[in-house]
């Protein structure tokens, strides 16, 4: 059956889909009242404009559309009315982005394999991620953001096997049916303490306003930490980057995080030209990797400070990170683990403990063309992973460069190499034949898992780029045993 469906204004949107059967997709009225936040004093001007007339979509909703379709046209008649609201309305700012990649893992030898390990035989994966980036300026410094986001795939040897993963859009919890929900619900307030003021354009996520040099700044609601912490210019988004999970933060640190990437909490930022300091305090999931997070803030938590300095380095403009970390959560320590139970297994042994680390990154920008980072990170390894990966030691160093030598100044290209490790106690518990929620070869034969990973990102047109991507995995899964493994991986990339 063809339906029409009619949108006259926001709150009509709402309604229709609802009737559409949004739930399928993950949503609920979170979005709506998320919007309705967003309109504000601003409703009348909005519906002013949106009641033009109204825009008839035809959504092709046979009993024979699959779910993805449904969601697809969905996310596109929702991102379309935005889009025409943002276009009427200073301050109202829509973008969108769109992921897909495929990946391809050649066999390779391995002379056993456990539960939970890198499959040696030809495997192919891939991923998709779609998300609306909606913006409101709202006087006062009050800035509010939403994202909409919709996610399908299917992981490599289903996310086991490593600890410097080859897909940073895949999610633990993504699946070969597509699903919605929100990833990000926050509000930013800046207090603007002196300085030139410098123009931010609009871009997701941020928009177009002006800052001052120095002030404080308060990040509040749901999002990821990564939106506020080590922010390394070079190397931090797998949509238009490096793809390994090395290379999106530091890998040693077990940042908060639900299964998706994304919590809820509050960050506070002072920043300088002369330097920077930021703190922030989130919630941890309810179990290691779980979607569900433990409101019990006060005594469940990750927490971090950073601390960031500019810096010359033989004339080439620099910054210096240092990060410190701490995580207060239920989990279990591997040496509880070997003392009591044989295989060890670290779920029977948890109670509420901490973690700690620590991380130390730069970026060094060598050109106008060519820029460079380095990161090592180290946490105490007493315990499992709890909402990243299990990397325990990590160090990256990276380099970017664009096309603008060879006429392509839109194109990038990139190398990476990534050596992370495991602690003492960790490297045991495997060899012993435990489990983490990654990793599990049945034994171990340790050595550090050691990854190059280079790529081309060709603009074809304005908002797409294809990039050819390919990751060496020395000792995957910190074997010396298996492998090497090779992954070669096509992303494409959409934005507006």
């Amino acid at each position: 059956m063809i339906a029409q469906v009619a949108f006259s204004d926001l709150a009509g949107l709402g309604r229709s889909l609802q009737n559409a059967e949004l739930e399928k997709t993950g949503f609920s009225t979170p979005i709506f009242y998320t919007s309705r936040l967003f309109l504000g004093a601003r409703r009348e001007h909005f519906m002013k404009h949106l009641r033009l007339g109204a825009v008839v979509i035809e959504m092709k909703c046979s009993s024979m559309l699959s779910r993805a379709g449904f969601v697809i046209s969905l996310a596109v008649c929702l991102f379309a009315t935005l889009r025409l609201a943002s276009a009427q309305a200073p301050g109202f700012e829509v973008h969108a982005q769109a992921t897909y990649l495929r990946q391809f893992k050649p066999s390779f030898e391995a002379p056993y394999t456990g539960p939970k390990s890198l499959l040696p035989q030809r495997e192919y994966g891939y991923s998709f991620t779609g998300t609306i980036f909606i913006g409101a300026r709202l006087g006062n410094g009050w800035e509010a953001y939403f994202n909409p986001e919709f996610v399908q795939g299917s992981a490599l040897s289903e996310l086991q096997g490593l600890g410097g993963f080859t897909n940073g859009e895949n999610q633990r919890t993504a699946k070969g049916e597509i699903q919605g929900y929100s990833a990000r619900a926050f509000v930013r307030k800046t207090w603007n303490l002196g300085g030139e003021k410098d123009e931010e354009k609009s871009d997701a996520n941020q928009v177009r306003t002006r800052y001052a040099g120095r002030r404080v700044v308060l990040t509040a609601g749901n999002y990821s930490v990564l939106d506020v912490f080590d922010a390394v210019e070079y190397s931090h988004d797998p949509r238009t980057q490096f793809l390994n999970w090395s290379s999106l933060t530091y890998g040693a640190w077990d940042y908060p995080a639900d299964a998706r990437g994304y919590t809820w909490g509050l960050g506070l930022s002072y920043i300088s030209e002369e330097w920077s300091l930021r703190a922030g305090r989130y919630l941890m999931p309810v179990e290691s990797n779980g979607i569900t997070l433990n409101r019990d803030i006060a005594h469940h938590y990750g927490e971090a400070i950073e601390l960031e300095r500019p810096y010359l380095l033989a004339g080439h403009k620099s910054l210096l990170r240092l990060l410190a970390f701490r995580n207060r959560v239920n989990a279990g320590a591997f040496r509880d683990a070997l003392a009591s139970t044989t295989p060890p297994d670290v779920t029977q042994v948890r109670h509420v403990q901490s973690k700690n680390g620590f991380g130390v990154g730069t970026q060094v920008a060598f050109t106008e063309q060519i820029g460079g980072y380095v990161r090592a990170g180290w946490n105490d390894g007493k315990t499992e992973t709890y909402a990243f990966t299990e990397i325990e030691r990590s160090l990256a160093v990276g380099m970017l460069m664009n096309g603008t030598r060879w006429q392509r100044a839109e194109d990038t290209v990139g190398l990476s190499v990534y050596v992370n490790g495991l602690s003492s106690a960790h490297r045991d518990y495997l060899a012993a034949g435990g489990q983490g929620f990654f990793l599990g070869d049945g034994r171990l034969n340790y050595a550090t898992e050691r990854i190059v990973e280079t790529f081309y990102s060709i603009n074809v047109v304005r908002g797409l780029w294809v990039t050819a991507d390919w990751q060496h995995i020395a000792n995957p899964g910190y074997n010396l045993d298996r492998g090497p493994a090779n992954t070669y991986n096509l992303r494409i990339h959409f934005e507006l």
